[in-house]
């Protein structure tokens, strides 16, 4: 209980440290967003307009930068992201609820297709070495050679151009009007198959590689030799024993990427115009749409830290060695 009460605490001051950074960062970068916005307008706003844009926006040059931050850490404790440049005057919080449930369906499904897939890979291939699964592993590490983006295009002109069997872009098809139908639902997976087929055989390699490399480190240690020792089955010796203690940094690398699964895989989704929060914050950075951005990264820096957290308890459930290290 102290363990995770002092890592617990850890997390919340690494929070505030992200959320300040993630306040000051616009405000010394070069350029003004408001008047990048007035640009848009092509000068139709009134000097009281563009006044009421900076007090809107957090900007006012009449408070200070103190006025400023406690009134954004009012905001945030409020769910007050503010506004989006980009889709204004949609608040940013609408703006990312809207987009969060695209990116957290395929990513998250992908995620753990490719860490379920090449953990049970890698562990038949670390612990039968020299077999056909072990000749597997520069197979995979072929296709997680060649870029997400890379990979994306060769899917769309196969399968989408050439073939025609897939999408090529969009989370749906154009028309179709979103809502909780089968109809709709099939849509979107049927969207969906490019996008996530190219993520996963792109990342499949990574866990197959490091499971594998663990099991083969495990597969010596003195305890495992005691497990065959016993006169123990080889299938409980490969889970049990083995894959148990191989997983542990597996554990660690799959928490921060459900971390990052909020973020979105940026390319994937520019690619494909799939409507995730990548794809959003791609249109915000092109019209330098501060408060998007810093709703985006705040997002993205929360979840990984409770994913974070969820490895620490993790890593407190499979190993017994360190539940005696903690208390």
């Amino acid at each position: 209980m102290r363990f995770l009460l002092r890592r617990t605490v850890f997390y919340l001051v690494t929070a505030w440290a992200a959320i300040t950074v993630n306040f000051l960062l616009p405000r010394l970068l070069p350029g003004d967003p408001v008047q990048a916005m007035i640009t848009r307008f092509q000068g139709r706003l009134s000097g009281d307009a563009v006044q009421s844009l900076y007090v809107l926006f957090g900007l006012d040059q009449n408070t200070s930068v103190l006025e400023q931050y406690l009134s954004y850490w009012g905001n945030l404790l409020t769910g007050d992201l503010g506004l989006s440049f980009t889709f204004f005057p949609t608040p940013v919080s609408e703006v990312l609820g809207q987009s969060m449930p695209w990116t957290l369906g395929l990513m998250g499904v992908t995620t753990v297709i490719s860490f379920g897939l090449g953990t049970v890979i890698g562990v038949y291939a670390g612990w039968r070495r020299g077999t056909w699964v072990d000749a597997l592993v520069p197979v995979t590490t072929f296709f997680s050679a060649i870029p997400y983006f890379w990979l994306g295009l060769i899917a769309i002109a196969v399968f989408a151009v050439n073939w025609q069997v897939f999408p090529a872009a969009g989370g749906y098809p154009a028309g179709m009007e979103p809502g909780f139908s089968g109809e709709f639902a099939g849509a979107v997976l049927y969207h969906a198959v490019l996008p996530a087929v190219t993520i996963v055989v792109s990342s499949v390699a990574g866990w197959i590689l490091g499971m594998r490399n663990m099991m083969v480190t495990v597969s010596a240690e003195d305890y495992v030799l005691v497990a065959h020792a016993k006169g123990l089955s080889q299938r409980r010796v490969m889970i049990s024993y083995a894959a148990r203690n191989a997983i542990l940094p597996s554990v660690s690398g799959f928490a921060l990427s459900l971390g990052f699964v909020v973020g979105g895989t940026l390319l994937v989704e520019m690619v494909f115009s799939y409507p995730g929060i990548g794809y959003v914050l791609f249109q915000g950075v092109n019209a330098k749409d501060y408060p998007l951005m810093q709703g985006v990264f705040l997002v993205v820096t929360l979840a990984v830290l409770v994913a974070n957290l969820l490895a620490d308890v993790g890593y407190l459930l499979l190993d017994p060695r360190t539940r005696r290290e903690a208390w």
